[in-house]
């Protein structure tokens, strides 16, 4: 099995980031749905991260959960390593679409 990494569409420029299976299950956590204000189209395997969420999200160092059991609650969940990591580079490398590819 191949390790799965991000492609910069909105960045050519931007070499591909490798990314953990376990964080790749995880990348709906923080992107934006297709039909949100100023997103694009997702394709299949395609994600949008709005940049001023991914600055909210390192800024707190924390995102929001709604549980599938109680939508009336979010939970806090602090960022692990590897999501502040990939955070930090989609603001760095000033990222918002990607498409992730094996």
């Amino acid at each position: 099995m191949s390790q799965p990494a991000l492609v910069p569409l909105d960045r050519p420029d931007v070499s591909p980031r490798p990314i953990s299976p376990r964080l790749r299950t995880q990348l709906v956590y923080f992107t934006s749905p297709s039909g949100t204000s100023g997103v694009p189209h997702l394709k299949e395997d395609e994600y949008w991260f709005a940049a001023q969420e991914v600055a909210t999200w390192l800024d707190d160092g924390v995102f929001h959960l709604v549980s599938p059991l109680d939508t009336a609650n979010m939970t806090e969940v602090e960022l692990t390593e590897e999501q502040e990591a990939l955070l930090n580079w989609l603001k760095a490398q000033r990222v918002q679409h990607v498409r992730v590819v094996d």
